[in-house]
């Protein structure tokens, strides 16, 4: 599946956004307005200026919407939230090339809210997979205590871990000691 590059850092930076979710006893990710500020500037996030409590509440709602997205049953659903969050934020598509980077599509209006600037150029990422009949590929971690959202881009969509140096390499192991326990014993 053929991404293109500014596709794929909004892939990038909507997985990042969905694991900053606080689960299973860890702490948000996004606890606070130097957290969110941190965020925006780890994915070089165009425009942002000065952000508060209120854009705070604004990026984790959106947060949340793209997780559900992520945990969409069936292209349809996720096709439905897609479109809300989308229209939500007001796209307003436009060409630009900035900060190094060559002809690339915003879908957000220039003097857009961080979480609007979120909603419309991520959004735009994840409508893409699931107008390629791609919706499959937006997945969370196996590993029963993960659970970490990722995009699937393997050609053969088989993965099954957020990373198969941590959670991957870290069941192996496991399942590998447990087979040499079970041929010693």
């Amino acid at each position: 599946m053929l991404i293109p590059h500014d596709t794929r850092i909004a892939l990038e930076t909507v997985v990042d956004l969905v694991n900053t979710a606080p689960e299973d006893g860890a702490g948000d990710g996004l606890a606070d307005v130097p957290a969110l500020y941190g965020f925006a500037e780890r994915h070089r996030i165009s425009g942002v200026g000065a952000l508060g409590d209120r854009d705070l509440r604004a990026v984790r709602d959106v947060r949340g919407r793209f997780a559900e997205i992520f945990a969409a049953p069936d292209a349809r659903t996720a096709a439905e939230l897609v479109n809300g969050l989308v229209a939500a934020a007001g796209t307003t598509p436009q060409l630009t090339n900035h900060d190094g980077y060559d002809w690339h599509v915003h879908y957000f209006a220039p003097d857009a809210s961080v979480a609007d600037h979120l909603a419309a150029d991520c959004g735009m990422a994840l409508a893409f997979i699931v107008v390629a009949g791609e919706q499959e590929r937006l997945r969370r971690c196996d590993a029963p205590d993960c659970r970490d959202a990722f995009v699937d881009l393997s050609r053969n969509r088989s993965r099954r871990y957020c990373s198969s140096r941590t959670c991957g390499n870290r069941l192996h192991v496991a399942a590998y000691r447990a087979r040499r326990r079970e041929a010693a014993g």
